[in-house]
């Protein structure tokens, strides 16, 4: 598998840089989820989602050029996966 070193910002990966995973297509996953164990015995885990955002965009196309993934603390850490247009919407 090919993995492409990708910067973070915010929440708790804020500035480091890891590998993550490509798919087929060349792209990183477009949610990266971070589950971190509870201090507490019982209580679940703490899982911190982050977005795929362009890290820069070329001058004439705006083509994204690199990517990066930014800290969204709105999002949960379950669900997610396909939506198909036939699909019914998300609860909420």
């Amino acid at each position: 598998m090919r993995s492409e070193k990708t910067p973070f910002e915010g929440g708790p990966l804020d500035g480091r840089v890891l590998d993550v995973l490509v798919g087929p297509t060349g792209l990183p996953p477009k949610t990266y989820k971070v589950p971190v164990p509870a201090d507490e015995p019982g209580a679940g885990p703490t899982v911190y989602v982050y977005r795929r955002e362009p890290a820069a965009v070329t001058r004439r196309l705006a083509l994204p050029k690199g990517w990066k993934y930014v800290h969204d603390p709105e999002a949960h850490g379950h669900g997610g996966g396909l939506r198909r247009p036939w699909s019914k919407p998300p609860a909420g």
